[in-house]
């Protein structure tokens, strides 16, 4: 089983001809709203991936943004292990989708930042942690030492890039990351393979946007290429590439495997709005890598 312990937000998503720059007022388009939070978005696309039994801890509000994230975990398949949190809102995000997918995202965390290290469920059965950044930082800490005391594969998709203390780098087992998140915490910008080196945890990945991504592993380097779409929204994109490559870690692939699957439900996910209405079911993966071929 994978348990994932994050964020759940409420995405507020209006699209836009751009994304608007300091002081200035754009007019928008189309205006949505849909279940996101990357905690979430990662547990739906790990249950989605197929044959993984998916958790997720979370919090959330006694409000009405809570609901539509419930039915969405619940009809992915996710188990939801929720602390209901009254006294605060339920976290939401609001996003800005311009014309070319690229996107702007402000969230208020609310509810998820009132997860604490007592709120860490039994870990019997849990193969793999699946975290993220968007909960306090203590408790991630906690979460990530426990479950590598009980031998549990842990893995932290560093997002939203912030600096990282060394013990919680030292708890991880697979670390996760764009080219800004690999920039910051390595100190070495524009120089993804020497960022690689600079980071002491066995496994990293960078994920590369439309060139798909490169692993180090121990002195190994992986490359899997990106698989060309037309982008709609990249909104996901990134929590789909994680909850898929952990699922299929889960389910016994090898890393290269688990990459070239992970890239081909990213680039999937591009071409959808919202965030996990976007995130691929595995047959749709399995479909697209037929037609694409082996890349």
């Amino acid at each position: 089983m994978v348990l994932v312990a994050g964020s759940a937000n409420l995405d507020f998503v209006v699209r836009t001809a751009h994304i608007p720059a300091p002081g200035e007022t754009v007019l928008g388009g189309e205006f949505r709203t849909y279940p996101g939070g990357k905690g979430a978005n990662q547990a739906v696309a790990c249950a989605r991936a197929g044959a993984v039994e998916t958790a997720m801890l979370l919090a959330l509000g006694n409000d009405a943004f809570a609901g539509p994230i419930e039915q969405s975990l619940q009809s992915a398949g996710v188990r939801a292990l929720i602390v209901r949190v009254p006294e605060r809102a339920t976290g939401a995000a609001f996003i800005t989708v311009a014309d070319d997918a690229q996107n702007a995202i402000t969230v208020a965390p609310g509810a998820n930042y009132a997860l604490r290290p007592a709120d860490l469920p039994p870990l019997d059965g849990v193969s793999h942690l699946l975290l993220q950044l968007e909960i306090p930082l203590e408790t991630l800490l906690a979460y990530a030492q426990a479950a590598r005391a009980r031998g549990v594969v842990v893995v932290l998709n560093a997002a939203p890039a912030r600096a990282l203390p060394p013990e919680l780098l030292a708890a991880l087992d697979i670390l996760v990351v764009n080219e800004t998140e690999l920039a910051m915490l390595s100190g070495v910008p524009r120089d993804v393979e020497g960022a690689l080196t600079r980071l002491p945890v066995p496994c990293v990945i960078a994920t590369l946007g439309a060139q798909g991504c490169v692993a180090k592993v121990q002195e190994r380097r992986l490359r899997q290429a990106g698989f060309p779409v037309k982008p709609v929204d990249t909104t996901a994109a990134g929590d789909t590439f994680c909850g898929v490559l952990v699922a299929a870690l889960s389910r016994g692939a090898d890393l290269p495997a688990a990459l070239h699957e992970a890239c081909a439900a990213a680039a999937l996910a591009c071409t959808q709005p919202g965030a996990q209405s976007s995130i691929p079911a595995h047959a749709e993966v399995q479909a697209f890598l037929r037609r694409a071929g082996s890349a």
